[in-house]
């Protein structure tokens, strides 16, 4: 689910995104630089939102620059310039929160999406909050589950079951996560990550060669998964298939150069 909507900010700004084809890297250590090493768009972004500081637009994709760089602290300290000025806006709760996710911070992440959904309960906000219940084996996971589907309306029946089925999973009841992800994709059985989580559940049980597969199916309907070749890859070490193993960790790090797990996998194999 994309949380952070920056197409219609480079149609409305395009001849300002011109001027931004040049950019120098970010400070690694996500401090605030000199003046003088600011890079361009950082200028550029900071200079129009200072301009027309009520354009949330403008905050939206100066939030999403700090972010395509990995520079999380300045991402979210955006964010809290708008909450300032708006407390209820749940909008920016909702990229606040996604944010800290993805610097590893769950308990703030939590924070933020509890008060979204206080503000809104929209379907998103329930499922985010309720996917991360369910990965701190908070049980509110299941109530945030029954909430979506008692609310036919929000047509999320799949994600209410595999909020279930993850919350399941981190409790340590894989069997019964099984169930609720092979409902999951009888509903859709494109759900990629309903495969992945139930290939897990799988692998945690000690039935490798049914989780490879599942893995497989996965592949299958979307080729570009490297999520499940590198689950394919784990699998295929406990069966002792050391070359299937290789080839599906060597397949992950082709689709995503950068996947840490993939390339430490191979290391300890001791594979180039």
């Amino acid at each position: 689910m994309q949380l952070i909507y920056n197409h219609m900010m480079r149609l409305l700004f395009s001849a300002v995104c011109l001027i931004f084809l040049s950019v120098t890297s970010c400070n690694n250590n996500n401090e605030v630089q000199n003046a003088d090493t600011v890079p361009d768009q950082e200028k550029q972004l900071r200079g129009l939102v200072t301009r027309f500081p009520d354009s949330l637009l403008l905050y939206e994709n100066l939030v999403q620059f700090f972010r395509d760089k990995g520079n999380y602290n300045q991402a979210i300290k955006a964010t809290e310039t708008v909450l300032k000025a708006d407390s209820l806006n749940d909008r920016f709760l909702d990229i606040k929160a996604t944010l800290h996710f993805e610097n590893g911070d769950t308990i703030n992440a939590i924070k933020a999406f509890e008060k979204a959904v206080s503000i809104n309960p929209r379907p998103e906000y329930i499922i985010s909050l309720g996917s991360l219940y369910a990965q701190t084996k908070n049980p509110m996971a299941l109530a945030m589950a029954d909430a979506l589907l008692q609310a036919p309306a929000a047509n999320a029946q799949k994600q209410a079951l595999f909020i279930k089925g993850l919350y399941f999973s981190y409790t340590g009841e894989k069997v019964k996560a099984l169930a609720f992800f092979n409902n999951c994709l009888k509903l859709d059985y494109r759900d990629v990550l309903a495969y992945r989580e139930k290939a897990i559940c799988l692998y945690d049980l000690n039935k490798y060669a049914t989780a490879v597969d599942v893995l497989k199916q996965a592949v299958a309907v979307q080729n570009t998964f490297d999520e499940g070749y590198y689950w394919m890859g784990r699998c295929y070490e406990k069966l002792d298939k050391r070359k299937e193993a290789a080839d599906s960790y060597r397949q992950a790090l082709q689709i995503d150069p950068d996947y840490g797990e993939a390339k430490d996998a191979l290391g300890k194999m001791g594979v180039e």
